[in-house]
């Protein structure tokens, strides 16, 4: 039995507003492809470049509970900001984040990367250094690679030391994208 597109939507949309979702998903459209993110009533919890979202969201269920739904509206707020980041009318986010079950070390590192203005450019030394730990470098970079907000945490704008692009989850080609519309690279 196939359960109607329209009914299935309202199903979702009903439990979203009653309560019952632990996390709400969907695949946003961007500039980069395709982008799966996920909101818990803590906030944003996960922008991923892999459409494919099973990986996504068993990591999801298990941080937030087992029910998570595709439900498009939950993601509205998130949509928005996205679309006017890649307009380019937005050079910050607004959106509250959700960061739960992250280490001390790799909270205090996303921390000081949302620091990191729109548009510049910090190597992984410095995002050590500013982190507490100026001989971190390595384990700066393993945060970034498993960043589960980029974009909106901005791990595009971490370089190699010499101002090379190097190590990013969604790939080079789209860090250089994301720093191009920034301004930080011409």
């Amino acid at each position: 039995m196939t359960v109607p597109t329209e009914l299935d939507l309202r199903f979702r949309e009903t439990a979203a507003r009653s309560g019952l979702l632990d996390a709400a998903y969907d695949v946003i459209e961007s500039e980069l492809g395709p982008l799966l993110a996920a909101v818990t009533d803590h906030g944003l919890a996960r922008i991923s470049f892999d459409p494919e979202p099973e990986r996504e969201l068993e990591a999801l269920a298990r941080l937030a509970g087992p029910r998570v739904l595709r439900t498009p509206r939950a993601l509205d707020g998130t949509r928005r900001e996205l679309d006017d980041y890649f307009a380019g009318r937005r050079t910050s986010f607004d959106l509250e984040l959700d960061l739960r079950g992250l280490t001390e070390f790799t909270l205090r590192v996303l921390g000081e990367l949302a620091k990191v203005p729109y548009g510049q450019t910090e190597t992984y030394a410095e995002l050590a250094a500013r982190s507490g730990n100026a001989r971190a470098s390595r384990a700066v970079g393993m945060v970034m690679n498993r960043n589960p907000i980029p974009i909106v945490l901005p791990c595009h704008r971490i370089v190699g030391s010499s101002g090379s692009l190097v190590g990013y989850g969604g790939g080079l080609e789209r860090k250089e994208r994301l720093l191009r519309l920034e301004g930080a690279m011409l």
